[in-house]
């Protein structure tokens, strides 16, 4: 409750809260602007099994576990395809049935490490990190049924399946399921470093982006059509105030 109200407090007091421009307390970082990688990972084709079964959970039941957030999340911005968090928030708002504004731009902005969190290089692996509680995919089966017939060893890296395999199982990597949209080995790697220079440039204040800050327009509190995630804040507010 604490932590959801502090949510909402941040999210009253920081102007434009759901953007990164104009946005006091988010960092600035130019993230790439590619709508085909974003619809991939929207519709849980990324090739990557365990992130394509949370998106299609989402999708299907509009909910997924709050580590399966992170985890989508993370993959979506500084982890692997290296998208803005605004774009994945728009997605968790109009798919989520516990959607939260305040929450869950909060949330983004975490995950991505633009505020609140700053240790980018802790890095959700989409390969790894299923494994950790489910070691025999039995929720990737559960949600992408073309997988269910693949062996424990390939279920979470389809791709590293031998062509012999794949005919056996009835599905050919490429063709009937996704290859994977990127290497996260390298790109995991390489956007450690293009964050590093993000937090190194806002350091030395000579971003181009956050002199873009400067003049975007301010909006200092959530959209109508979201207004009723503040409820909870501003009745304490009012409250204390005619106390």
């Amino acid at each position: 409750m604490l932590w959801r109200e502090y949510n909402y407090l941040k999210s009253y007091t920081t102007p434009n809260f759901d953007l990164m421009e104009g946005n006091p307390v988010a960092r600035q970082i130019p993230w790439d602007d590619d709508p085909q990688l974003v619809q991939q990972w929207k519709n849980g084709k990324t090739g990557y099994p365990y992130i394509d079964a949370i998106m299609t959970q989402l999708k299907t039941e509009g909910w997924i576990h709050h580590l399966a957030r992170h985890s989508v999340a993370c993959f979506l911005t500084r982890g692997d395809l290296w998208q803005s968090w605004e774009k994945g928030a728009e997605v968790f708002e109009e798919e989520l049935l516990d959607a939260d504004w305040s929450l869950n731009n909060f949330n983004w902005q975490w995950l991505s490490c633009t505020a609140h969190f700053y240790q980018y290089f802790r890095c959700y692996s989409p390969v790894a990190f299923g494994k950790k509680t489910d070691k025999h995919g039995e929720y990737i089966k559960k949600w992408i049924p073309a997988l269910r017939k693949f062996p424990t060893k390939y279920i979470y890296e389809p791709w590293m399946a031998p062509l012999e395999v794949q005919r056996t199982c009835g599905v050919m990597i490429g063709k009937d399921y996704p290859a994977p949209v990127v290497d996260h080995k390298s790109v995991s790697k390489a956007n450690m470093g293009r964050m590093k220079e993000a937090y190194d440039a806002a350091k030395a204040g000579d971003s181009v982006v956050a002199r873009k800050t400067a003049v975007a327009p301010e909006r200092t509190s959530a959209p109508k059509r979201k207004a009723n995630s503040m409820k909870s804040f501003v009745t304490v507010t009012k409250r204390k105030k005619s106390s």
